[in-house]
């Protein structure tokens, strides 16, 4: 089993520098670094990586999306890193990060082509840039499909990262799997958890906690569903945490008379806050910018605001600086919520 719990930090610039530059993976720099000095080291770490003998190093000064290049210099935007709380003892960053971006499925509605693009983005460079710009930015949590187990010990062996992964899973026998290479913790898979329960089989959910808490990780239930949620409190279940779909419907793209069509994940936002308001679990809110239709700067303080304690938010590497800071501006300035915080 894969040791992940070292908490990530914040490091210095040498380091953060030296570190992402390790396995080819490209520099931006220029007008982005605050001064000259850490130009100069960012060119001069690139010479040192190339004489080591790796590969498509190059020191650009191309900023936002870029298969081939990261913007590092970006960093020198981030105000201040993420703030953690923790599940069952565990500290985990209040901003997490989806995996749905890098799994390619993305909600697109009708555009049939994002999914592949975004899964021709992410080459294996680029997730693991992903991941350590994450990580410098004090973001120490990925939430992700089971799948992606893969990426995380690729990660967490070869490119001495140190993220937790809580990993959606549809059964128990996959929730044993994952968790036995190196899952931080698990939930039930919130589409899955909405049929089960459609199909009047809430004691799935029950038994799928019971069976994971065994395991002494963290267990959770998603939903996108509100009734997917009131079912499992009504039948007595207590997972360690919730995953439930949280956003308002003031975006273009919702229309109340038309059918779902990757547009809507949270249909009632204000019976799901009323209903949450009572739960005594931490809430992780998710599709809370609804797949890029809502800005952070709403989106964040709407779902904080509706008394969520962590979010799950899909993210790209040129994104990450930006949601971080806001999620932080936000998150110090006066929220208004009725939901106490619940960290466990």
């Amino acid at each position: 089993m894969t040791d992940n719990t070292n908490k990530p930090t914040n490091p210095d610039r040498r380091n953060v520098l030296s570190k992402i530059l390790v396995g080819g993976t490209a520099l931006a720099t220029g007008s982005a670094f605050f001064s000259n000095e850490e130009q100069v080291l960012a060119e001069k770490l690139a010479e040192d990586v190339k004489k080591d003998g790796a590969k498509d190093i190059t020191v650009d000064a191309l900023s936002g999306a870029s298969r081939t290049h990261t913007n590092w210099g970006k960093l020198s935007d981030l105000k201040k890193p993420m703030s953690k709380a923790t599940i069952k003892g565990i500290e985990f960053s209040r901003l997490m990060m989806g995996g749905n971006l890098i799994g390619g499925w993305a909600h697109s509605r009708d555009l049939m082509y994002v999914s592949e693009l975004v899964k021709a983005y992410h080459t294996r460079d680029k997730i693991i840039a992903t991941f350590k710009m994450a990580e410098a930015c004090g973001i120490n949590t990925y939430n992700g499909h089971n799948s992606h187990i893969g990426f995380l010990n690729d990660y967490w062996e070869h490119e001495d990262g140190s993220l937790h992964f809580i990993a959606d899973c549809d059964s128990i026998d996959i929730a044993k799997s994952v968790i036995d290479k190196g899952a931080t913790a698990c939930y039930h898979h919130g589409g899955v958890a909405d049929r089960l329960v459609a199909n009047g089989q809430v004691d799935v959910l029950g038994k799928f906690v019971e069976a994971i808490r065994k395991e002494d990780v963290p267990v959770g239930i998603g939903g996108h569903k509100l009734e997917t949620i009131s079912k499992c409190v009504e039948a007595g279940i207590e997972p360690d945490f919730w995953m439930k779909t949280i956003h308002s419907g003031n975006y273009w793209s919702r229309m109340s008379d038309k059918p779902e069509h990757g547009n809507v994940f949270c249909w009632e936002p204000e019976k799901t806050v009323e209903f949450m308001n009572s739960l005594k679990q931490p809430w992780i809110g998710f599709k809370v910018l609804v797949a890029g239709a809502i800005h952070p700067k709403n989106g964040f303080r709407f779902a904080l605001e509706s008394g969520a304690d962590f979010m799950c938010v899909g993210m790209y590497d040129f994104q990450i600086v930006d949601d971080v800071n806001i999620y932080m501006d936000v998150l110090q300035s006066k929220i208004e919520r009725t939901r106490p915080w619940c960290f466990t």
